[in-house]
């Protein structure tokens, strides 16, 4: 099994199965959020108590999720190449960061927006909160220190190491509603807490931000893959064949 996954990591073949799934997850993901997004905001009822500001969850939830996700995936990748030393995964977290840089941003922007109808201001240095702006400095971070080698190399070890260093946030976001007193609502079990008529609509969002962050994924992947490798000479036939066409 790990020969077959193994011929993945040669930058060629990955490129390739690239750009075979891109369109696939991103018709996919579309499908899924129209889905979501047309049934929560369009026929979803009106929260008893929030009245029609609860929508926001619809944009809000998933992109809190997989800012969260995307940074453990990260993790899991960066450990791989610290571990196995496989140069690609250290592109992937390159890859990811953006991707979660944005889903962590969206969820803060959207957050202050839900707060302020809820909490009368619109932000708070609430520990949910703060952590999650936390989460997004370290995003940035990661970023700025990967750009901030020449050697691709030891670039991608110094930011593999802050990625694997930042996972400790990740508990901290998590119980963060459980271990302070915060304003921010507790944990919710989607299961028992929110009617299904509200519940299915946020299921597909969060199954398509998924599917989208996998699509941004893969393409960053490819076009990075194209940076590292430009010098190679399957690159320079690549280019070669699209400049003929």
């Amino acid at each position: 099994m790990w020969k077959w996954l193994h011929q993945f990591a040669h930058p060629e073949r990955l490129y390739s199965l690239c750009g075979r799934l891109v369109p696939w997850f991103a018709i996919a993901g579309g499908l899924c959020l129209l889905i979501g997004w047309v049934w929560g905001f369009g026929f979803a009822p009106k929260d008893y108590q929030q009245g029609d500001s609860f929508r926001i969850m619809y944009i809000h939830v998933p992109a809190a999720i997989w800012s969260m996700g995307i940074y453990a995936s990260m993790a899991a990748a960066a450990f791989i190449g610290l571990v196995w030393q496989i140069k690609i995964s250290d592109t992937l977290v390159a890859a990811m960061a953006p991707v979660g840089a944005v889903f962590t941003f969206i969820a803060l922007v959207t957050g202050s927006a839900w707060g302020k109808p809820m909490w009368g201001t619109w932000w708070v240095w609430d520990a949910r909160l703060t952590s999650e702006l936390v989460l997004l400095f370290l995003y940035l971070g990661i970023i700025a220190l990967y750009n901030a080698f020449d050697d691709r190399r030891l670039a991608g070890r110094a930011a593999g190491i802050l990625v694997l260093v930042g996972v400790v946030n990740l508990p901290i976001i998590h119980f963060s509603v459980e271990w302070w007193n915060t304003l921010h609502q507790g944990s919710t079990n989607m299961q028992q807490s929110i009617a299904p008529s509200m519940r299915t609509p946020l299921r597909w969002a969060i199954f398509g931000y998924l599917l989208f962050f996998i699509t941004l994924t893969l393409m960053r992947l490819r076009n990075l893959i194209l940076l590292h490798e430009r010098q190679r000479a399957w690159v320079i036939a690549l280019i070669n064949r699209e400049r003929q066409s």
